[in-house]
Formats: structure tokens, sequence, C-alpha cells
């Protein structure tokens, strides 16, 4: 069994499948090197990321397959499904043999499941966008956390860019220690690990004793459904909401 290991990145795992052709090989696996990984009977085969053969590979999926197929591969991976690597792998091999129709092909179970996860995260994006909860700091950026279940920061930017466009801002993903970080002009991703209280504006808790009361006050006591809010709202998320 043949294990290629990349560096957790999409170059790095692009870079991998790179390796995978031009070295005539078929891994049974491709995993991030921070996934679990059985050593009994198994070759691996550790790869260094390299931005160019990634770009071919990139590129190669955007002429010879579709820009759609290039988006699934992307959210697949946002997924950090352990086995996204594998399975990204497997959709592009029958990808390059059939072209833009694969995504046709819904009989295929590699296909099915790809959009299976797409779907997942597309879910979480939109759900994401209405549940995100800014809090003023001291210094006058608007902060949010949140733990999403997907490596989906990057998705939310650009919307909160349009939105939020002449504020600063930055969405915090607690559970992966990375941020969002908006200046007024761009939007870049970098690494977060925020330790100690954070210092609000001095009016920020006035405000959301305000939210909290409209929440109270709209609500409709006999039509309550809590069933349908977690549908809408799940439970999970509550974490970092001022209404909840």
């Amino acid at each position: 069994m043949i294990q290629y290991i990349y560096d957790g990145s999409f170059d790095g795992l692009l870079t991998a499948i790179y390796e995978a052709y031009y070295r005539r090989e078929l891994p049974d696996e491709i995993l991030s090197q921070d996934s679990p990984q059985q050593s009994l009977f198994i070759e691996k085969i550790y790869i260094e990321t390299d931005e160019e053969k990634a770009k071919r590979v990139y590129t190669s999926i955007k002429t010879k397959i579709s820009e759609f197929a290039l988006r699934n591969c992307f959210y697949v991976f946002l997924s950090e499904r352990e086995d996204r690597g594998t399975l990204i792998y497997k959709y592009l091999r029958l990808g390059w043999k059939v072209g833009k129709e694969i995504d046709q092909n819904l009989k295929n179970d590699i296909v099915l499941e790809v959009h299976k996860i797409r779907r997942q995260v597309v879910k979480e994006v939109h759900l994401l966008l209405g549940l995100i909860r800014f809090k003023q700091l001291n210094s006058g950026i608007y902060y949010s956390q949140i733990e999403p279940d997907n490596n989906i920061v990057g998705l939310l930017a650009p919307h909160f860019a349009e939105r939020l466009s002449n504020e600063y801002w930055i969405i915090h993903d607690v559970k992966r220690n990375i941020g969002v970080m908006y200046n007024k002009v761009e939007w870049i991703i970098r690494d977060l690990n925020i330790t100690g209280d954070i210092k609000l504006q001095d009016n920020e808790e006035d405000y959301q004793v305000l939210w909290k009361e409209y929440f109270n006050t709209i609500a409709i006591k006999n039509k309550i459904n809590p069933k349908l809010q977690r549908q809408y709202m799940p439970k999970r998320y509550w974490k970092h909401l001022i209404e909840k």
C-alpha cells in the first residue's frame, strides 16, 4: 500500500497529484501530514510542495475538465475530511478521462460523494452568513468568533468585504486558530490565536442588551417552534450568538 503525504495545503495536495501522474504511480491514499496514519505494511512517500507543479495541475483541471470541477475540488478540500486528498485524486483521475462531462455522471459513487460534500460546505457558508455576530472592540475593529465544521473563513470573506466595506473587521475561526482580516481595502487570512480577555467598546454591551431585547420582543410566543429554529439555526452555532 502506498501513501502520499503532503503538507496539508491545497498546493501541497495538487503537487502530490502531479507527482502521482509523472511518477506513473497509483497511490492508494493521499493524506495530509496531520492525518492519523497506520504504519503497518504502508510505504509512505512525503511530497514536498512545489508551487509550479501545483499551478500546472490547477490549470489542467480548469482547462481539461472545468472550472466547476476545480471549485468542487476546493470545496472538498475545505471540508477537512481525512480522506479528502484521496477522494479529490480519484475524482480528478476520472475527470481527466471523461472531461467536462464528469459532473453529469451522477451514478458514479465518487462524483456523488464530491457533490454531497460540496453541498454540505455551501450549506454551512449560507448558514453562517446569517449567523455571524460582530462585536466592536475598543480599537474600533468589528470582531466575530466562529467554530464552523468546515474551513470556510475564506468563503465568508467576500460577502462581508462588500457589506462592511467601510469598516475594519475580523472573523476569527477559534477552532482552527485562523482569522480573516479586512482593512477597508482587501482581506487576508492569517494564523490568529488570541489569549486573554477581549476588550470591547464602552457601549458595546449596551448594544448587545438591546439586540437581546429586540430578539425577545419580536418573538410570537404561541408560534415558537424550537425544532424549526434548530433547523435554521443549528444548536452547535449558538455559542457565539449574542441572542442565545
